[in-house]
């Protein structure tokens, strides 16, 4: 049996969680089944499956191969359709991954028009807030807020944000506003820990140590503080944008921004890239480019 009719034999057993049952879905006997699977883990040296008398269950091995399994038949039947002249839409299951606070105030209105627009795609989301490895973690497409290190992955840049100091103006009315970076320590702070690198604030021309009752690790929590006057805040310009648009915050000691942050749409197909990756980085890219939240902030004088 080919390769590629094994892979389909071994994802019809993970689907219908059984051999026999998988026969029945492909028409084939059940030995034929268990036969196509053995030669398969022989092949790449490893067991996918764990069966007992009563189930089957996927090995950790198993369920990583299946993945790749699945992608590697939709690309083989999207390719097929292509040959024949039989243009179709984008199809299949596309997973994101992105910051937490990029993904639920960014991203997702962007998402549900890429389903809408496409509606033989689905999308998977994986919000958090570290690096995902795409290769490693078997996801299809990332955003990532940082200078890229040198890879081997695809990547298009869309935009950039800027690291800002922001307060509400019932906040700065009340305890004024603060002309150079020595004058922090005479307001209240809001510490959020993933914009302090080591504890510190960098601000140009030097690093800055906040001395803060409040210190928490979501930027939500730290916006919503800053728009209630609770004091100063440090966040990603993105994060603020509408906050600063309707006049509920406004930044602070602009001249002392480091510079900016790049956005990057990234994908893990460097060379044939499949219509949904494809679709799904298009359709990024074209809405990212020039989005009001990533496009530099008006200074305040």
């Amino acid at each position: 049996m080919d390769r590629l009719r094994a892979m389909s034999v071994f994802v019809a057993v993970a689907e219908a969680g059984g051999f026999a049952s998988a026969g029945r879905r492909m028409g084939l006997s059940p030995p034929s089944v268990t036969r196509a699977v053995a030669e398969l883990e022989g092949d790449l040296g490893c067991r996918l499956l764990h069966r007992t008398t009563r189930s089957v269950q996927l090995t950790e091995a198993g369920g990583r191969y299946l993945d790749d399994c699945r992608r590697i038949l939709a690309d083989v039947a999207e390719a097929e359709r292509g040959a024949g002249g039989r243009h179709q839409a984008p199809r299949g299951r596309v997973t994101v991954t992105a910051s937490v606070q990029f993904g639920t105030q960014v991203l997702r209105p962007i998402l549900f028009e890429l389903l809408a627009r496409y509606p033989d795609l689905a999308l998977e989301t994986l919000f958090v807030d570290r690096v995902a490895h795409l290769v490693e973690e078997g996801l299809d497409v990332a955003i990532r807020i940082a200078e890229l290190p040198d890879s081997a992955l695809p990547a298009v840049r869309v935009g950039e944000v800027r690291r800002v100091l922001c307060a509400a103006p019932d906040y700065l009315a009340a305890h004024g506003r603060p002309g150079a970076i020595e004058d922090l320590a005479g307001h209240a702070l809001i510490d959020f820990a993933n914009m302090a690198r080591g504890g510190e604030w960098d601000l140009v021309p030097q690093r800055w140590r906040p001395v803060s009752r409040f210190r928490c690790n979501t930027a939500e929590v730290a916006r919503r503080a800053a728009v209630e006057g609770r004091g100063i805040a440090r966040l990603l310009s993105y994060m603020i944008a509408e906050d600063v648009a309707a006049g509920h915050l406004v930044t602070l000691l602009d001249a002392h921004a480091p510079p900016p942050i790049p956005i990057h749409v990234v994908h893990k197909e460097p060379g044939h890239t499949s219509a949904r990756v494809r679709a799904t980085v298009d359709h990024l890219v074209a809405h990212l480019r020039g989005h009001p939240a990533i496009s530099p902030l008006p200074e305040i004088h």
